[in-house]
């Protein structure tokens, strides 16, 4: 995953990206940052998302209207038109490589992208990942096969073991597994009720909550818990087998910055294990880190530098988690600049507060508030002062 070119796609007028290790998206809604992550999806997943469609009972398709509704959602497939451009790793492709193909070899396809989707707590809402059929066939894609993941996920093993969900002892490094629960689950555990059926529970105070009764961070969070219980295996494997990019919508949905800088450290330990990481987000907790990030690989700091930033005790796992991030891993950072009816992807990865360049000094709109109170703020006192 190195580059992709888009012309025409959806209210996406013009973008050039160049990825980095991990890449930030950001920009108002519907302003097609999740219809370019879930064509990065397709582009490079199409085989095994065509073998899942498939395999659950669906029609792939023999128009490219059919497969775009049926991949993006109903009603989608006009995001795709004659003017539409796209070129992904130098490799044009046309709207006919969705298509099927004649001797096209698809039944041992593997996923090489996880997917995270933005709306992931509809899959918990009643305390257990729904099954991929369970979904109306007008919902995308993305939503459902994460749904089906988790839950097979949670069936092939997480759901028999006599440890608790969370935490967990072999799962997540022991600081962020901390970070985790002083940030968002309070020494509260996260069981399976097996009374009835399997739905997970909240044990906190002697009080067993259903899921429903969470807090909003909570239930916003679990399936991004469960995802990175996934990328991230127990064993001494490093990642997820034949995973290798990582897409991540809207992260910080419902938490706290102290819960979104937790967030923050499980990505880059997802980046230590050599994931490609994708995240589009609102939140300028993650932006302030990425500046930071680079001035900080610009001036050539240490991994200590790190471990400040974050607050964090120099131990073995912190060293791993944080080693040679600076040297050797890249941010970069694009907005998604909505000009009238059209949206033209903008690369702001300097983040530079003093950029004469209003998206670049204003993160994408993520500071421009807080600039504007700062300037108020400084005229009044000094009108006062004066």
């Amino acid at each position: 995953m190195k580059s992709i070119k888009i012309k025409s796609l959806g209210p996406i007028d013009e973008a050039n990206i160049s990825f980095g290790d991990l890449t930030f998206f950001v920009g108002p809604q519907a302003s097609g940052k999740s219809i370019l992550l879930q064509l990065i999806k397709l582009l490079i997943d199409k085989k095994h998302i065509r073998r899942t469609i498939e395999q659950y009972g669906f029609v792939w398709g023999n128009t490219e209207e059919e497969i775009l509704d049926r991949y993006f959602g109903e009603g989608m497939n006009g995001i795709w038109n004659r003017n539409t451009e796209v070129t992904y790793n130098g490799r044009v492709y046309d709207v006919d490589y969705l298509k099927p193909k004649q001797k096209e070899s698809y039944k041992d396809a593997t996923d090489k992208l996880f997917y995270i989707p933005a709306q992931r707590v509809i899959c918990l809402q009643n305390g257990w990942p729904r099954y991929f059929s369970e979904y109306e066939d007008a919902v995308p894609y993305i939503l459902r096969d994460f749904s089906e993941t988790l839950r097979q996920f949670l069936e092939s093993g997480l759901s028999n073991k006599k440890e608790s969900i969370f935490p967990q002892t072999q799962r997540l490094k022991e600081p962020l597994r901390n970070s985790i629960n002083n940030s968002i689950f309070h020494d509260g555990k996260i069981v399976i009720d097996k009374s009835n059926k399997k739905r997970l529970r909240l044990n906190i105070n002697d009080t067993s909550l259903p899921f429903m009764a969470w807090s909003a961070g909570q239930k916003e969070f679990m399936p991004l818990l469960l995802s990175f219980y996934y990328l991230c295996p127990a064993s001494k494997t490093t990642r997820k087998e034949d995973i290798k990019y990582v897409i991540i919508e809207e992260p910080e949905m419902g938490l706290h910055p102290e819960a979104i800088s937790s967030v923050l450290l499980q990505i880059l330990d997802l980046l230590s294990r050599d994931y490609k990481v994708i995240v589009s987000t609102h939140s300028p907790v993650l932006l302030e880190f990425a500046w930071a990030f680079n001035i900080l690989k610009e001036a050539k700091a240490n991994d200590q530098s790190l471990l400040k930033l974050f607050e964090l005790t120099k131990s073995a796992p912190i060293n791993r988690l944080f080693k040679d991030l600076l040297q050797t891993k890249t941010i970069n950072t694009y907005y998604f600049d909505r000009v009238q009816k059209s949206v033209i992807v903008r690369d702001i990865s300097s983040l530079d507060a003093g950029s004469e360049d209003l998206a670049t000094s204003e993160w994408g709109g993520l500071s421009s508030f807080s600039s504007k109170a700062n300037d108020i703020v400084a005229t009044i006192a000094a009108a006062n002062n004066g």
